[in-house]
């Protein structure tokens, strides 16, 4: 299992229409194969920044899987015109071993 940790940061005065375009978003990352779940946590001390988690069975999925279907077109159509910078999206394993709950 791959995490992609994408931390966002939202233009000024559209956190709204943000969360509203991720809630139709969502439906199509879900649908990618190679998708496990995701999660979008907005920031309590930060207005405007949100850090979106998505779990994915291999950095494949992530990499070739949704960034080259067309579900990815529709993704960056919704939300990329919302990123004020543009996200560096980061991909992490877990250390065996390491984990708890």
């Amino acid at each position: 299992m791959i995490l992609e940790v994408a931390p966002l940061h939202i233009r000024a005065g559209q956190t709204a229409e943000f969360e509203a375009a991720f809630l139709t978003a969502q439906s199509v990352i879900a649908s990618m194969p190679g998708y496990l779940s995701h999660e979008l946590q907005r920031c309590l001390e930060r207005p405007g920044e949100y850090i979106l988690l998505v779990r994915w069975e291999s950095l494949a999925a992530h990499e070739t899987g949704f960034r080259k279907s067309t579900g990815y077109q529709e993704w960056k159509r919704l939300l990329h015109h919302f990123y004020e910078p543009f996200p560096a999206v980061s991909h992490y394993a877990v250390v065996p071993g390491a984990a708890g709950g």
